[in-house]
């Protein structure tokens, strides 16, 4: 039967060939737009091919920068975690496929569909639960599942496109182990503030931006005006918004286009690299092969410095249930207030609510407090958030937040410099976007350190007691959503209605 309801699954993953290419800018741009080109030279290939075999194409599902061979480690429906490869494309086309939405399948080749020999086994179980086998093949003939011989052939083909790519994965961290371990700088990826891409050579302009940084921080730059100096204690150093928004002032350019903050000026400062150290994971490895900017001993006074800047910041909330009411009027997040009305949780204008919605903290706070410890209260779902309390996102998730959050800077940056155009940003952003929701969503659905805390004692209520505002308000969003608060009625009189309060799905 030829399939009239045919789905294009098309892929392609930029990261592992940029990685690969030369660590100058401009060449892994290069790359960039000629991989960017792909997934459209994909889609007319299997358009083509679709012609000639006479099937009707109706949706195309593209895996924009998407690996059909890195695992994540997520939470299953069973409540249990495993490592799985991360590819809503991939599982939506599974799912048409089953459910009938399609009844044909067209890629590009074997390894575009599968380099995990578990998805290969999803889709043969697909493929083979229709009668006859759906159909499913690719532009260079190497995915053919309609028969047994097809499908024995498909199964060896990706265990070697496995083991190429674990091959491929092992060298390219024994490469970076080993520069890490010899003090050099690491091949590819992002330059960084101060050193040029090839090379890793001091920048002037840049590190006298750093040395800058650094006495600001310190208190000791000369370069303070007599009433600039007036403001700044010189045994606290200037703050971090001061310094970034004098930086703005001046126009002084970041590695990226992006506009400096308090972050980027906190980050560049506390980097081993401008004390010539080499960091490798997270963790000082030693010496780099490069001169210090900065030196190593006054480094560590600026990250000393910075943490104790970190610690004294109150993040006490007067109000946990701010970012937890969301008023049912406009959808606006509701606010602690206070006013002639009492305490109070309002959806202020000022803040672009309505200002029609707005309930007395105490009794919001005491009825979420109830549902919260009625929920810990039960045995089973004790156990279960006990379980996902205890499991660990690994750092290379982590890791990989960070590399997609730094290359959209850099294309900010390639776009604020006319080196790509606006569309191609355009597209480039939408794809690293949906990478970084997805990682960020990972990373997120694990039970916070607060609840984990909070699950250890054997007396949970007691636990709670002892929470301060801003955690009682994590151990809320990472057991339920939030909450819809609705209109009050007046014919009820004055009395709080817990029914007011309705959880909402995320």
């Amino acid at each position: 039967m030829t399939p009239q309801r045919a789905v294009l699954l098309l892929r392609i993953s930029y990261r592992r060939a940029i990685e690969d290419a030369d660590p100058q800018v401009e060449e892994a741009k290069v790359k960039y737009k000629e991989l960017s080109k792909g997934i459209g030279r994909q889609e007319e290939d299997a358009r083509a091919l679709a012609d000639r075999l006479g099937w009707k194409v109706i949706g195309v599902i593209p895996e924009d920068d998407t690996s059909a061979f890195k695992r994540r480690r997520i939470k299953l429906p069973d409540g249990s975690t495993a490592l799985r490869t991360v590819r809503p494309g991939f599982r939506e086309a599974l799912e048409g496929l089953a459910d009938g939405t399609y009844d044909g399948l067209i890629a590009d080749d074997l390894d575009r569909v599968a380099r995990d020999p578990r998805d290969l086994e999803d889709l043969i179980d697909v493929v083979e639960s229709g009668r006859p086998r759906i159909p499913v093949t690719s532009v260079t003939g190497s995915l053919r599942l309609d028969d047994d011989a097809g499908v024995t052939m498909a199964r060896v083909m990706v265990a070697v496109a496995n083991k190429s790519s674990r091959d491929t994965a092992r060298r390219v961290t024994r490469k970076h182990e080993e520069l890490a371990a010899e003090g050099k700088p690491p091949g590819g990826g992002y330059r960084g503030y101060g050193f040029t891409a090839a090379g890793h050579e001091p920048i002037k302009a840049e590190t006298d931006i750093i040395r800058e940084i650094t006495a600001r921080i310190l208190g000791d730059w000369d370069g303070w005006t007599d009433e600039q100096l007036e403001k700044v204690d010189p045994e606290v150093g200037e703050s971090l918004n001061s310094i970034a928004a004098d930086l703005r002032r001046r126009k002084v350019p970041t590695v990226t286009g992006a506009a400096w903050s308090d972050r980027s000026v906190r980050s560049i400062a506390s980097k081993p690299s401008v004390a010539g150290l080499r960091e490798y994971r997270g963790e000082i490895v030693g010496k780099a092969v490069w001169d210090p900017i900065v030196p190593e001993e006054r480094w560590e006074q600026v990250r000393a410095r910075l943490t104790a800047r970190h610690r004294s910041v109150d993040l006490t909330l007067q109000r946990w249930l701010t970012g937890v009411l969301r008023c049912s009027r406009c959808s606006h997040m509701l606010h602690g207030w206070s006013g002639n009305n009492g305490k109070r949780y309002w959806c202020p204008p000022s803040l672009g609510g309505c200002g029609k919605t707005a309930v007395k903290a105490v009794f919001a706070e005491d009825e979420v407090e109830r549902q919260i410890l009625e929920l810990l209260g039960q045995p089973k779902v004790l156990q279960q958030l006990r379980t996902v309390a205890d499991t660990e996102v690994t750092d290379e998730a982590r890791a990989e937040l960070a590399e997609d959050e730094q290359q959209l800077k850099l294309m900010a940056g390639m776009f604020a410099r006319r080196e790509i155009t606006f569309p191609e940003f355009q597209e480039g952003r939408r794809i690293i976007e949906r990478r970084i929701k997805e990682s960020r969503a990972l990373l997120t659905s694990r039970a916070p350190r607060v609840l984990r805390r909070l699950l250890a004692g054997d007396d949970v209520a007691a636990g709670w007691s002892e929470l301060s505002p801003v955690d009682r308000r994590e151990v809320v969003l990472s057991l339920v959503p939030g909450y819809d608060v609705l209109p009050h009625d007046r014919s009820k009189g004055n009395k709080f209605d817990p029914g007011r309060l309705v959880p909402f799905e995320a």
